[in-house]
């Protein structure tokens, strides 16, 4: 009899705790994932589909590595044509919140090509890496600064006189870009041995003979995707 009064007891100890750990369990939160990507022509994905671009597809390559319920928003501030100067202007008017997960800068390119004065590079982009880091949360540990491109590997680039220059002064800016990555503790990824094989791979260039394809722009994203993700996790 006793047993039997202790079996008793037992289950409805059990049934009792089972109870309260479902009425207790929290509903599940789906978590937002925020992307902002900072750049030029090489952001906005010139002379390809918007899905095309590097954002896009660094956004998509990230979703199957999350849970199903995971919201990813992407925000692109990037223009054709911009310098260091416009992309600091454009921010400003911007009204950008601090609450970003992955902030990714690439800019100089339009520095280059319009001539403006090295030194004017050096002097914008640690602002703009500043804002990067300040739209992530405050958090350097959350930024990736992408290397320029050096456009001499393309059709335009070949019909210029000054190819060895073009790739010189990429060189000078995309050094300045590293080295000041590397003194701040800020994550820098190298594309621009991608886009030197343009000639020989003419699949990596667009179809305006000028930016990067799509193929491009996989290749950016698998060195791309590895770093992201260590960082948003």
């Amino acid at each position: 009899m006793n047993r039997i009064l202790i079996l008793i007891v037992a289950f409805l100890s059990f049934s009792c705790c089972s109870v309260k750990n479902t009425n207790d369990t929290e509903p599940f939160q789906p978590r937002t994932v925020k992307l902002l990507t900072l750049g030029d022509s090489y952001t906005i994905g010139e002379s390809v589909c918007a899905t095309c671009r590097f954002p896009e597809q660094l956004k998509d390559s990230l979703k199957p590595r999350f849970n199903l319920q995971t919201i990813f928003e992407l925000k692109v501030i990037a223009t054709t044509g911009w310098t260091t100067t416009n992309l600091i202007n454009a921010i400003a008017v911007q009204n950008l919140s601090n609450d970003y997960d992955l902030v990714t800068l690439l800019i100089g390119v339009n520095n280059q090509y319009q001539s403006k004065p090295f030194s004017l590079y050096e002097e914008e982009f640690p602002i703009l890496a500043n804002n990067a880091i300040a739209f992530a949360k405050g958090d350097k540990n959350r930024v990736i600064v992408v290397s320029i491109p050096d456009y001499a590997f393309t059709p335009f680039g070949q019909n210029t006189p000054n190819q060895q220059q073009i790739s010189t002064q990429i060189d000078q800016y995309n050094n300045f870009a590293q080295t000041y990555c590397q003194q701040n503790d800020i994550a820098f990824v190298n594309i621009t041995d991608i886009t030197r094989e343009g000639i020989n791979n003419p699949d990596l260039v667009a179809p305006d003979g000028l930016h990067p394809s799509e193929l491009a722009y996989i290749k950016f994203v698998e060195r791309l995707l590895p770093i992201a993700l260590e960082k948003i996790q």
